[in-house]
């Protein structure tokens, strides 16, 4: 079957932790491993209900704040800590907008209700076709429901489409309804693999 879409994740594939270092100060901050901080932030109770829709991204931070006894100001200080590491890969996305004239381009991401709004002041928006964000559909990655939302509003069969991302968990997730997955592991490996399964 051709292949007529490509979907992207988002967090770990186009945006990743190039740098350790400031988070791994917030943690010492606070007596705690890099691992500790980063399951506080993205696997805590509220940060599961944050990626699902069941609350918003807002209030998901409150309860860290609560969590580490902090004011709004510092609350600021201790996000922009968090993920000033953190890069979007230019190159990536730049790679991604020549797909599109040739292939439906999506992104699947399990994200909480603000990363529209954040991919938008960031100018990635643009280069999909469609987004697919769990806070929205209200179902996260590696379930099928998620895959199948982004396959229709491509309009694609699951055979015709592929999926990159970061967790392998993910990647089982989009092959049990039939997607082609490849697992990110650097730029430079999924462009190879990319191209493999395009030629």
């Amino acid at each position: 079957m051709t292949i007529r879409a490509i979907f992207f994740d988002f967090g770990g594939v186009i945006l990743r932790t190039e740098y350790q270092a400031p988070r791994q100060a917030l943690a010492e901050r606070f007596n705690m491993e890099y691992e500790e901080i980063d399951k506080a932030v993205f696997n805590s109770p509220s940060a599961q209900q944050a990626s699902v829709g069941k609350i918003t991204e807002e209030a998901h931070w409150k309860e860290i704040a609560k969590r580490f006894k902090l004011s709004d100001a510092e609350l600021q200080v201790f996000k922009d800590s968090f993920f000033a590491g953190d890069v979007i890969d230019r190159d990536l996305v730049e790679y991604i907008e020549l797909l599109k004239p040739k292939y439906h381009v999506g992104l699947i991401s399990n994200a909480w209700s603000g990363l529209r709004e954040y991919i938008t002041k960031e100018k990635v928006i643009e280069v999909f076709n469609s987004i697919t964000i769990s806070a929205e559909v209200g179902v996260a990655k590696p379930e099928a429901k998620i895959f199948q939302v982004a396959l229709d509003h491509a309009k694609v069969q699951a055979n015709e489409a592929v999926f990159v991302d970061d967790f392998q968990a993910n990647i089982d997730g989009c092959e049990s309804i039939g997607m082609k997955g490849i697992l990110f592991t650097s730029p430079q490996d999924v462009l190879k693999r990319l191209y493999d399964v395009l030629k």
